[in-house]
């Protein structure tokens, strides 16, 4: 009789993990009061509860400023435009990640360059970037990825040499700490993200960080359709903006959200620690330890590395088909290398400044970005947060689900 569940044996897990995103009486009582309120909309902006959500989470991450956005999308496109970059400017990006953190660039008629990201952790590799500036050449928007923060002191450093712009986006890292200090507050702005799937999340939303006074002032503007307001009004000119609010229903369930990240972030360190220690074990995995300068490690993402040798040549799609039949659902291709991507195709005709660099267009021969290509088709392994917010034994039952399908490897080959 076969014992893996996917050829009919009986599975390791068949009770749920818990359930995202989590909310409790506080998401109620402030969405009640908004409600009663009758102020729901983002005008004026920044209104009540964005501008009380702004402020406490830009402290929370040891940044001065935070500007509510309506997603986490718009919040690179917008800090693109505060940071005055020009139509044909080039933007340095990781390939291995979501697909706004390049298409933002295109968004602005600047151009994205597409870089390859280190095999330890798949965060941007520093040294290429460095191979990647040109004299077009005006920010870099490394992405802290799955559990991991960019090596922010070799990118500073660099985009400090070059006169760079740098924007961290941080859809992954809400909590986090580099140095002692929170991310999204290291370089010229932080964008952060709260779509469904976040760590914090009000369906949709975002925010930019940053602490610079000006940066800030512009974020506003863009935000509120380009118009000044009190508090934003001290530059010279006007700013061609767009309707970027946040309402306040969202911004109240934030505050909420917030209020519980802490906890749940420590929580999420102590089982994603504990998750290492049980992988370490099994031949034929790698995992990803958290740079010592992390002082606070924080998991959207838990990644792992899967070796098929040690599987007895098994593929990683068949090895994760036969872990979701134990109970444990991991994706495989959660990312996949931007340029290589059907859905990101950008017209030539309409985003003319792509021409020169890519005269027939963004596809996989746009650029060659081999450890993303291996990580998303052979070798990376994701799991969600909602896996390291149980107890220690949901964790041993991700461990015990591998184990199983390596003990009986036979029964898939």
């Amino acid at each position: 009789m076969s014992k893996l569940a996917i050829k009919g044996g009986k599975a390791v897990r068949t009770k749920p993990y818990p359930t995202w995103p989590p909310y409790d009486k506080r998401e109620e009582e402030q969405l009640l009061g908004v409600l009663h309120s009758q102020n729901w909309g983002g005008y004026p902006s920044p209104n009540v509860k964005a501008a009380e959500f702004a402020a406490a989470f830009a402290k929370a991450h040891d940044a001065a400023y935070g500007v509510c956005v309506a997603n986490g999308s718009f919040t690179l496109d917008i800090a693109l435009k505060a940071a005055d970059i020009e139509a044909g400017d080039e933007v340095i990006v990781p390939t291995y990640t979501w697909l706004a953190t390049a298409a933002c660039a295109v968004n602005v008629n600047a151009v994205p360059v597409f870089v390859d990201v280190r095999p330890d952790n798949y965060t941007l590799d520093p040294a290429l970037v460095e191979q990647a500036i040109t004299p077009r050449t005006r920010a870099v928007i490394p992405v802290h990825l799955g559990s991991s923060v960019a090596d922010l002191d070799r990118l500073l450093a660099i985009c400090k040499k070059h006169k760079l712009v740098l924007i961290e986006d941080c859809a992954h890292v809400h909590g986090a700490q580099w140095r002692g200090k929170g991310v999204g507050s290291h370089g010229d702005f932080g964008s952060f993200s709260f779509q469904s799937s976040k760590l914090m999340t009000a369906g949709e939303g975002g925010i930019v960080l940053t602490s610079n006074k000006l940066y800030e002032e512009k974020l506003q503007s863009i935000v509120n359709c380009g118009r000044k307001g009190w508090g934003y009004d001290s530059f010279d000119g006007w700013l061609f903006g767009t309707n970027a609010r946040l309402s306040e229903f969202q911004a109240a369930v934030l505050i909420a959200q917030l209020a519980k990240l802490e906890k749940f972030t420590l929580k999420r360190q102590e089982n994603g620690a504990y998750l290492t220690k049980l992988l370490d074990d099994i031949p034929g995995l790698a995992t990803i330890k958290p740079d010592k300068r992390m002082t606070r490690v924080t998991h959207y993402q838990y990644i792992f590395k899967y070796d098929a040798s040690g599987f007895k040549g098994l593929h990683r799609d068949k090895f994760l088909e036969a872990l979701a039949a134990e109970g444990i659902n991991a994706d495989g291709d959660f990312y996949e290398p931007i340029q290589e991507r059907p859905i990101f195709a950008p017209k030539l005709s309409q985003y003319p400044m792509l021409k020169k660099r890519y005269p027939k267009g963004i596809n996989a021969k746009a650029a060659h970005t081999p450890v993303a290509h291996k990580a998303a088709y052979e070798e990376a392994v994701w799991l969600h947060y909602p896996y390291l917010m149980g107890t220690k034994k949901d964790v041993e039952d991700i461990a015990k689900a591998i184990w199983k399908i390596r003990d009986n490897l036979g029964e898939l080959i």
